[in-house]
């Protein structure tokens, strides 16, 4: 909302460059897995982690840049490190939010450990697989006749939260996907499954039997879709790639 007034298109935080709703560098702090690590993230005190952030600030050239923090200290700090001028103009969170936002704020980061990241939740998702991720949107205006601020950020519960992270048994996917088979015409039974965890998310193997008459290119594309669209939905894991293989067709008896 800050931006939208400033007419600023670029905001630094968390360790991420965002330009308008997209991340354009960095990766997020919260990934870290102690809170000393965050900060340091945070901060840009590494050199391969400011090397990219100033790679991409000389590409895009931006005219001006809404940098979030804490503190005064922690903006200028940022500033200094990335090589950027003087901070020229400063807006506090007491001039935009209410005393009652701030509280709940607080109450919730401290007692449930979320934080929220100012992107849409698509924009991180791969970096936070198996973390708890949801989408928030945001509508607000400061009065008639004002115009209203609508946005998508993404409620994110850190890798150093004492809740960590959480993993899921093959079982699981397998149970989720052979109940997906059961909703599709197309697949008779899933035959064999293979998950593979990767940091990133998870890649998902499938051999199927599918029923004869209908086309096996479409069949197993919307099965395909259907399998990672409900797998990330039930799970929250970030499904990097979905193969599915036909291995047998089925032949149904009269009467079937």
């Amino acid at each position: 909302m800050v931006a939208g007034e400033k007419n600023t298109h670029f905001i630094i935080d968390d360790g991420l460059l965002i330009k308008d709703n997209a991340v354009i560098a960095g990766s997020s702090a919260k990934k870290a897995d102690t809170k000393v690590a965050t900060v340091k993230h945070a901060l840009f005190y590494e050199d391969e982690e400011k090397e990219e952030i100033i790679k991409a600030l000389k590409k895009y050239k931006p005219e001006s840049i809404l940098i979030l923090g804490t503190s005064d200290g922690m903006v200028q700090k940022i500033a200094s490190n990335l090589g950027l001028p003087e901070i020229s103009d400063t807006t506090y969170i007491t001039d935009v939010a209410t005393e009652e936002e701030m509280q709940t704020a607080r109450k919730i980061r401290v007692t449930e450990g979320k934080h929220v990241i100012p992107v849409p939740t698509f924009e991180i998702k791969k970096d936070f697989s198996g973390y708890l991720l949801d989408p928030l949107q945001i509508f607000k205006t400061k009065g008639k006749g004002e115009k209203p601020y609508i946005s998508e950020k993404s409620i994110i519960r850190p890798t150093f939260s004492y809740l960590g992270k959480f993993t899921i048994s093959d079982l699981v996917f397998r149970q989720i996907l052979e109940y997906l088979a059961i909703q599709t015409p197309a697949i008779h039974k899933i035959l064999k499954t293979r998950v593979d965890n990767f940091g990133e998310g998870a890649k998902i193997y499938m051999e199927v039997s599918i029923v004869y008459g209908f086309n096996v290119m479409d069949g197993l594309s919307k099965f395909k879709n259907k399998s990672k669209k409900e797998i990330e939905k039930l799970t929250a894991m970030n499904v990097v790639e979905v193969d599915v293989v036909a291995k047998q067709i089925y032949i149904p008896e009269e009467g079937e």
